[in-house]
């Protein structure tokens, strides 16, 4: 964006220039107006002078000489009638010429009026387009001041209006900071009560896993077929003996009264079923034609589902009692066990698939070693082992997610995973990143400044590029995927 300095320059360059235009034009019209033309003098008046000695004397034929018998009588005759006839034509010739001199005289007389008219005429034309010239240049001598007094006026309402406005913005600025402490007061108590709501939810939620569970346990006490799965207070003995690897790095578990505490867990923070089966349906497409395939810790089954409309054969385990119940209860195939404890008691490549999904991440090291291996084994060649697990490389899905959750054990990065895949034997080990941080909860960087040659705006350019550059870095290590999945191939 132009600094207003430049911008108040630039303005005034513009205004200097089209002044200098206005003044070259208006010094070019001055030398381009005609200036008054002269007026020749009028031609002599007619010279009617001699017009009346001929108008009396053009008769030169005078009567007839009297004839007689006498010789000087008849030679008189004889003269007479021998000169007559060129006499008569003289007296014709002297007429004609007489009247077309009148008639010349008239017609030239008119003439000279005429022109006399038409010559005052012109003079009064000449004179008028003078005055009009001169009012001209004047108007436009004018026109800039008059101008400056309409922008001048054009100023005035501006401040006038400008002052409304800000009286006005004024007046909106305060109705709106009261606005907006309501709308505070009132999403404060929207968010109190949305709060309240969900924990009534959740503990709704509980209690009634609560009570289905003891249902069942209920049931089993009557029918006497109840049995402790795991102690809550192991015996001394076993306490103090040693572990093998699987029991020392067994999936944290819950007593069976408890375990539905876990249940009300991943129903209000992972998500509902349906949010899991929209989540998980993009793994479908790994198992597609295979058979035998396990889901390692399929808590309420959404991928057994899956895999069952997709006509894949397919059986599910999970530690927690209250999943497995629920899982049953939808005609799902499924164990309740330990991942090692169950695949150490498969036959070496039975299975046509393994799937784990948010499972790895509750394992301590030594269990996830010994459960990659026997992974390995149990599935045959041609097989799959998918793992999906939290990024912990990725600061929201570490602290959001990742250390809200009890149970989780050990974060594992994306490098580990793979290389620890590939070190139990299977032949190949790809990364895919899985649920992007939406790009709104990411790190907004800055727009950059207009370039301008000023040092100034240089500077800042350059410190908008380094901010900008400073925020993708950051994006790109703690704003990247939630989530992201290693295929073993075997």
């Amino acid at each position: 964006m132009e600094p207003l300095a430049e911008t108040l320059k630039r303005l005034k360059r513009e205004r200097d220039e089209a002044d200098r235009r206005y003044n070259d034009a208006l010094t070019e019209l001055d030398r381009a107006l005609p200036a008054p033309a002269g007026i020749s003098a009028p031609p002599p008046a007619i010279d009617e002078s001699q017009l009346a000695a001929l108008n009396q004397s053009w008769k030169t034929l005078a009567a007839p000489p009297p004839s007689g018998p006498s010789v000087r009588g008849r030679f008189t005759g004889f003269i007479w009638r021998t000169v007559a006839p060129y006499f008569e034509r003289q007296l014709t010739f002297n007429a004609q010429l007489v009247d077309h001199l009148n008639r010349s005289v008239a017609a030239a007389r008119a003439a000279y009026a005429e022109e006399e008219r038409a010559r005052a005429q012109l003079r009064e034309a000449m004179q008028r387009l003078a005055e009009f010239h001169g009012r001209l240049m004047l108007y436009l001598q004018q026109i800039t001041a008059y101008i400056d007094t309409r922008d001048r006026d054009g100023a005035g309402g501006g401040l006038v209006l400008n002052a409304s406005l800000s009286a006005l913005a004024e007046n909106m600025d305060k109705r709106w900071e009261s606005s907006t402490v309501r709308e505070h007061r009132y999403d404060a108590r929207l968010a109190s009560l949305a709060a309240a709501q969900d924990e009534i939810r959740a503990i709704a939620s509980v209690s009634q896993q609560a009570a289905l569970s003891l249902k069942r346990e209920l049931e089993r006490l009557a029918s006497g077929a109840h049995t402790t799965r795991f102690e809550s207070s192991p015996p001394r003995e076993a306490r103090t003996a040693p572990k093998p690897v699987a029991e020392a790095g067994r999936v944290p578990t819950f007593h069976t009264l408890d375990s539905y505490k876990y249940v009300g867990f991943e129903d209000q923070f992972r998500g509902s079923r349906e949010t899991i089966r929209a989540r998980l349906e993009s793994y479908v497409p790994f198992f597609t034609g295979a058979s035998d395939i396990l889901d390692v810790g399929c808590g309420r089954g959404e991928f057994l589902e899956l895999l069952a409309g997709a006509g894949v054969r397919a059986r599910g385990i999970d530690v927690n009692h209250e999943m497995v119940e629920q899982c049953r209860a939808r005609g799902l195939e499924v164990t309740e066990a330990d991942a090692v404890g169950y695949l150490e008691t498969l036959a070496d490549g039975s299975l046509g698939g393994l799937f784990a999904a948010q499972v790895v991440e509750h394992l301590q090291p030594e269990y996830l070693l010994r459960f990659l291996e026997l992974a390995f084994h149990k599935i045959r060649p041609g097989g799959r082992l998918v793992l999906e697990t939290l990024n912990p490389a990725c600061w929201v899905a570490f602290f959001e997610s990742y250390i809200r959750d009890i149970t989780h054990a050990w974060p594992l990065h994306p490098d580990t995973l793979k290389y620890l895949v590939l070190a139990s034997g299977f032949t190949r080990a790809d990364v895919e990143y899985r649920s992007p941080v939406p790009p709104q909860d990411r790190l907004q960087a800055i727009a950059p400044p207009r370039a301008s040659t000023s040092s100034v705006d240089v500077d800042l350019h350059d410190l908008v590029e380094a901010f900008n550059a400073n925020v993708g870095k950051l994006n790109a290590r703690l704003f990247t995927h939630l989530d992201y999945v290693v295929i073993g191939a075997r």
